[in-house]
């Protein structure tokens, strides 16, 4: 029997043993041979779970015995996480793990502390939860270019952003409602403010670029400025809300970048609702591919985990499959002013003032809302020249939204 230790017996470490155990024979078979919980690392204790008695309160339990071939890192946050990960890696265990923050914090260094010490760290529920992603871009399109990478990384927010199209819900009453069925923190300030999808899809960049940016100097835009004013012009244009997390190369320097955008129906994140997720990559061969499922959640999350613990300890992963990823420089970086795509305006003024916004935004795609006001979407161009044309007309913007296309 192979010999793991979980560390953190909250939603998801616990999921794991669940999973574990509920699908014992299975993954037997498929393992080749059966894996055993030997410690779950926490500072509670759980007397009436069935493993109960293998609740431990010191990482150098673990960490000294030669038995556990790997740990599966759930606490969650950068600390202790990193510390235990870093102290696992150089005893020559393998660390697989689901803390996002821990990844895009401290990729590089954990990459190259496995290969030194002939170990794993691999990380598939780190992104989409339970939804395959970082797999398939390590082998399924491991022969195409990554083009970009588009996604709904966050349920929580899509949640809101869902009960506020289609219920005419106001920001403040969806969160609450999000609250109360579990699907957003008592603080929810990582998700709405869109600090989960930063940490995402910087992996997601790092997994397709090689370069892993600083989601502290990824631009950061949440939802909670989204009102009923958005929702109003998202309906009349026949797009939905959504925040997006967005990763493609400029000029060969990486641009990435969260926030909302409006999505048009011709595209298949439109209709990506409620607390799933899905990520839209592009491919110079595939094309678009779309990965959906749940982001998130106790289950799907753990089966991520345990498919990382199986390819581990089947020996179907080793470290020479782990991305080869070094920390961004400046020069790495693109300027997010350089960035194109359309952009839509909220612009108050008579149809006079549309037309001369038309003209400079090189586009006929305008529609009038209520209250004198008119949504103008702009042909395709840099944050720098939208900005140069509206100002050259004199109008002022009451919001702008990037349109994902």
């Amino acid at each position: 029997m192979k010999q793991i230790a979980i560390l953190g017996f909250g939603v998801v470490g616990s999921g794991t043993a669940e999973v574990l155990l509920e699908n014992q024979k299975l993954i037997a078979a498929r393992c080749g041979e059966a894996i055993g919980v030997k410690y779950i690392l926490d500072l509670r204790d759980f007397p009436e779970h069935p493993l109960g008695d293998r609740v431990v309160h010191d990482i150098r339990v673990i960490l000294e015995d030669p038995e556990v071939e790997l740990v599966a890192e759930m606490m969650g946050g950068s600390h202790p996480a990193y510390e235990f990960t870093r102290a696992a890696l150089e005893a020559g265990k393998s660390v697989v793990t689901s803390n996002k923050e821990v990844v895009s914090n401290f990729g590089v260094e954990l990459l190259e502390l496995a290969r030194k010490n002939g170990a794993c760290y691999l990380f598939e529920a780190s992104v989409g939860g339970g939804i395959p992603i970082i797999r398939p871009l390590q082998t399924d399109l491991v022969g195409n270019e990554i083009l970009a990478i588009s996604g709904i990384l966050n349920g929580t927010t899509n949640y809101i952003l869902t009960k506020m199209k289609n219920e005419g819900a106001a920001f403040d009453d969806a969160l609450k409602e999000a609250q109360r069925l579990g699907y957003a923190e008592a603080n929810p300030a990582a998700d709405v403010e869109g600090l989960d999808a930063a940490r995402k899809i910087a992996i997601l960049a790092a997994l397709s670029f090689g370069v892993l940016i600083d989601p502290k100097s990824i631009p950061t835009e949440g939802i909670t400025g989204i009102t009923s004013a958005h929702t109003a012009v998202a309906d009349k244009l026949g797009c939905s809300i959504k925040l997006i997390g967005h990763t493609e190369r400029i000029g060969g320097r990486v641009y990435a970048a969260v926030s909302p955008c409006l999505v048009p129906s011709a595209n298949p994140l439109c209709n990506v609702d409620d607390v799933y997720n899905g990520i839209l990559v592009d491919s110079n061969m595939l094309g678009r591919a779309l990965f959906y499922g749940a982001g998130a959640g106790k289950l799907p999350t753990a089966s991520a985990v345990v498919a990382d613990i199986i390819d581990i300890l089947s020996h179907r992963a080793s470290d020479r499959m782990l991305p080869q990823w070094r920390t961004a420089t400046e020069d790495d970086i693109a300027d997010a002013s350089d960035y194109s795509c359309r952009r839509c305006y909220l612009i108050e003024g008579c149809p006079m003032c549309a037309a001369k916004a038309k003209a400079a935004l090189r586009t006929e795609d305008c529609v009038f809302v209520e209250d004198g006001r008119f949504a103008v979407v702009s042909a395709s161009m840099s944050a720098r020249e939208a900005a140069a044309a509206l100002a050259s007309t004199g109008l002022e913007a009451l919001f702008c939204l990037p349109v994902l296309d």
